[in-house]
Order: structure tokens, then sequence, then C-alpha cells
């Protein structure tokens, strides 16, 4: 591999870590849903990707390939794109349809009635509830009446910032930081308890989730721990 594949190599997978799984709130690259990432010397790039099991939903699924396909697009210098899902019920109906640039509803016609924004911006909620956890649990004060500008920096709290942000929601340094996301409006003295409550029953929840989903991608490829993120 040339210098310059190898470049683009590197490209490609930075591009592929900004795509995360849409219920776990991470990245494809490193839950080990990258199986392949080449780039040749004349610039075509091939990416197949794989998922725990051969039943995982297909609207996830649809959705993490189409979103691969559009980070790598925006590659500069490529050649060629050939990303594809393998080992799944419905890989062939999402390859061809995320080749072809449709959507959902016309990649699974009759079968799917609804396209998949509303499910997206659904957990892009859940990951803001489950950041907020994050960031506040690290505080070690009450929360309630803080705004984002008087929580100590970090990646917690830059991830935090960047799902209100996707969601169209408040996220700078006077905003407050409990925030009902599905409202977009502060969380008042009487209710914080139950929010932060939730916060923490959701990050509970996605991290056991990806606990589990990691646990049965290795067991199905006999994958170590150290080859899940090296694509």
């Amino acid at each position: 591999m040339t210098t310059l594949a190898t470049g683009a190599r590197a490209a490609v997978w930075a591009a592929l870590g900004t795509v995360r799984d849409p219920e776990l709130d991470e990245p494809l690259t490193d839950l080990g849903f990258v199986a392949r990432c080449e780039v040749g010397d004349a610039g075509h790039a091939v990416v197949r990707l794989r998922l725990p099991t051969y039943f995982c939903a297909p609207n996830f699924a649809f959705l993490m390939v189409a979103d691969a396909y559009d980070a790598v697009a925006g590659v500069p210098g490529l050649t060629g794109l050939d990303i594809r899902l393998d080992d799944h019920f419905a890989s062939d109906v999402i390859n061809r349809g995320v080749a072809a640039r449709q959507g959902f509803v016309a990649s699974f016609e009759g079968e799917a009635v609804d396209e998949l924004d509303t499910l997206r911006y659904d957990f892009v909620r859940k990951a803001v509830l489950a950041g907020t956890d994050r960031v506040c649990r690290a505080l070690g004060r009450d929360p309630q009446s803080l705004t984002l500008g008087e929580v100590p920096p970090g990646p917690d709290l830059d991830r935090l910032r960047a799902r209100r942000r996707e969601l169209g929601l408040p996220a700078g340094d006077g905003d407050p930081l409990l925030l009902d996301p599905a409202t977009g409006t502060a969380v008042s003295a009487a209710d914080a308890k139950r929010h932060l409550a939730f916060a923490r029953l959701t990050r509970t929840s996605m991290e056991a989730n990806s606990g589990v989903c990691r646990g049965m991608l290795r067991a199905r490829y006999a994958l170590t721990s150290d080859e899940e993120g090296t694509g």
C-alpha cells in the first residue's frame, strides 16, 4: 500500500469513527462493527460492516450503513466507494438501497411505512439523558441550578453539548445543565430528582446493551477484545 493509500485509509477510518450505533451512541469503530476498511492505490475504498447477530433490527442496521456511506463519501480524493453490511438477514436489501441512495421506505417497499428520522431523534434524546447523567455523576454537588459553563470541562461535557446541538437544543455556557430533551426547557427544582433518576436509568440501560452487543460480536466472530476496533 502506498503512502497516499495509507493516508486515505486513515481518513476513511476517521470518517467511520463519526458514525454511531443509534441505540448505543458509540462509534462503529469502537464497537468493532467495522470488519474491513481498505483503500487501494487508485483511491477505491472498500468497507465491510458487521453486527452482533444475524437478526439485528433492520432499521438500526440501515441507519448505520447509510450513515457510513455518507461519512466515507465525504472523504476527499476517493475514486470509488463500496460499503456493505455482511452476515445480516436483510443485508442484500440494505446494501442495494444504500448504494442507490434510496430511503428506508423505498428500500423495504411494502414493509416499511415511515422513514427513520423520528427513530434517530428518539435515540439522540436518550443520548442527551445518558450524557446528562455522566456529567452529573462527576460533579459531587447538586446540578439543578448549574449551567453548562459551570461544569468542569471534559469529554463527557463535550459529548453532551454535541448531542444537544444535534437536536437543536441550547448548548452554550449559559444554558442549564438539566434540560428536558423533548421540549428544550430547563428542568424545574420540583422535577430534578425524577429527571436525574430517568437519566441514570437511561445511561445504565445503554451501557448494559453495549456490553451485551460487544459480547455477542466477540462470540459470533471469535474476536478478542483487542481485535474489536482494528477494522
